[in-house]
């Protein structure tokens, strides 16, 4: 019997009124630059990139994953303004202290031991961002978006409190569950 196995990533998933703010940048890029890949997933910030495991385990993976983030106390960051990776993709940037770092790379060795997932280059050399424009933006564009977007900057506050589990479902990410950042 073959297995299914699906994709799942984990990530800062802000609130509302940061979601709104992420949406209307998005929304705009889509109406103007026709750039939509942004709008797969809700705003975020990714502490585990994208991963592949059997949905039979789902709940098992969330199981450990509870586990894991109950030992972890909330701590805030702040969004505050626009930076991006080379012509590919433009972000809010993320200001931290010491928590958030602390987490990803927790997350990354709990990850490789207890879920037997791959170490990405990516999850060595993490850069907290929140992205708002994909690498689906035509080229003869980007430079009218990037003026765009950086005069609209980016700004918000919040208490990271919980971490997403997202899953990929018809070609979009969706939460699936929640774990709360307990601090015990």
């Amino acid at each position: 019997m073959a297995k299914n196995m699906m994709k799942y990533f984990l990530a800062i998933v802000p609130d509302e009124s940061i979601q709104a703010d992420a949406l209307a940048i998005k929304q705009e890029v889509l109406e103007k630059y026709h750039a939509k890949h942004a709008l797969k997933s809700p705003a975020h910030v990714t502490l585990k990139m994208p991963f592949v495991y059997s949905e039979k385990k789902e709940a098992k993976l969330a199981a450990y994953l509870e586990t894991f983030f109950a030992g972890f106390r909330s701590f805030p960051i702040e969004f505050k303004g626009i930076g991006r990776f080379g012509k590919r993709i433009m972000y809010a940037r993320v200001r931290h202290g010491e928590e958030l770092p602390t987490l990803q790379q927790s997350l990354g060795q709990f990850c490789r031991l207890e879920l037997k997932q791959v170490q990405e280059l990516s999850d060595k050399a993490f850069t907290p961002h929140m992205t708002l424009v994909y690498s689906d933006l035509k080229d003869r564009y980007f430079d009218e978006c990037w003026a765009m977007v950086k005069a609209k900057g980016f700004y918000g506050k919040m208490e990271v409190k919980k971490v997403a589990l997202l899953k990929k479902i018809d070609y979009r990410w969706y939460v699936i569950k929640e774990f709360d950042l307990e601090g015990k």
